[in-house]
């Protein structure tokens, strides 16, 4: 089969590897059908995950069908169609059994595309498949059940349920891009008073306007602090949502706050952060951060099978599965292609 193989930072090559094949008797073999690419695989291919190492597939989020199942699988059965979660969960260890799959002991969390062979290939080996996979629901379409591999939980679990939205609230979001997107589409879920978006690029502030933001500021010509201020009495934000993953972003998100307020940090960071507890001791501030764990991707599901999420509304380009090579040019310079979700599909 063909793969995008890593090997080091920014170099990469879709390539012919060996088929996967069943390891462990809770694996299924999966063909992809549907396939996209994330923030983090640039994070990736700019040297920010060291653990991923020269060979690795690349991906986490993936719709496909089953093609083979191992002795012990129970819920999936060879020809269901299924999307792949970016976190694979054991089911049994102690963090799986309170919630937290994406700190699975078991020898899972976050490890397709990381610390064993990932989606974006035609082919990718799935552990623990009967936890790790959904039927995907009559009705929806491929691409809109591929943005609940990873984007839509993020979103909503690490920004806007760490971040204890409550209706009434002020929700400012730093950073437009898939996620920061997928938190505002989360947050409106709350009936919040407000969603700031804040950004550097209009194009990506023109997508929050279409996603839900009310109030939109692009941060290199307007001040954010004094636009959330003069929204909230000079309070401040009730909770910051952290979308990016640079240290700047995560920086303004502590001035946005108020006292009593939330920071959620969503972004992947690949540098240290300062944080300013000479100014944030007094204020009462909650900063939470976290991997995805999605415990929420069958509320998700729920949510996009009755059309109360339109979470087709992140695709903006497709592409056939041989076409990854210009799929990651046109996704990395999203700056210049106005590029949210890439779609890449089976021919």
């Amino acid at each position: 089969m063909f793969a995008v193989v890593y090997h080091g930072p920014g170099n990469k090559a879709w390539e012919e590897v060996p088929d996967p094949q069943i390891i462990d008797d809770t694996d299924a073999i999966v063909r992809v059908d549907a396939v996209t690419i994330c923030g983090t695989d640039l994070h990736i291919l700019k040297g920010d995950v060291p653990a991923v190492t020269d060979g690795r597939i690349l991906g986490h989020e993936a719709v496909g069908t089953v093609e083979q199942v191992g002795a012990g699988v129970k819920n999936v059965k060879v020809g269901d169609h299924v999307l792949v979660s970016c976190i694979t969960a054991c089911g049994s260890c102690r963090y799986c059994r309170e919630g937290m799959y994406g700190q699975c002991l078991g020898g899972g969390g976050w490890i397709l595309g990381h610390k064993i062979n990932g989606t974006q290939a035609e082919k990718v080996r799935v552990p623990f498949a009967d936890t790790s996979t959904y039927i995907v629901p009559e009705g929806v379409s491929d691409e809109e059940v591929l943005m609940l591999a990873d984007i839509l939980p993020t979103g909503y679990e690490v920004g806007v349920l760490n971040g204890a939205v409550r209706p009434g609230d002020t929700v400012a979001v730093v950073g437009s891009g898939p996620i920061g997107l997928a938190a505002i589409m989360g947050a409106k879920l709350f009936s919040p008073a407000h969603v700031v978006a804040i950004d550097l690029a209009d194009s990506r502030l023109e997508a929050a306007k279409r996603f839900g933001a009310d109030v939109v500021v692009n941060a290199s010509k307007e001040d954010a602090v004094a636009v959330v201020k003069e929204l909230t009495g000079g309070l401040g934000a009730d909770t910051a949502i952290e979308a990016v993953g640079v240290p700047a972003s995560f920086e303004q998100c502590a001035e946005l706050i108020r006292p009593g307020g939330r920071v959620a940090n969503v972004g992947v960071h690949g540098a240290p952060a300062s944080l300013h507890l000479e100014d944030l001791w007094i204020k009462n501030v909650t900063i939470t951060t976290g991997l995805v764990d999605t415990y929420s991707t069958p509320t998700l599901l729920r949510l996009v099978t009755s059309r109360q999420l339109e979470s087709a509304k992140f695709v903006t380009h497709h592409f056939a599965l041989e076409q990854f090579m210009e799929a990651y040019d046109v996704f990395a310079r999203a700056a210049d292609t106005s590029a949210l979700k890439v779609v890449l599909q089976r021919s």
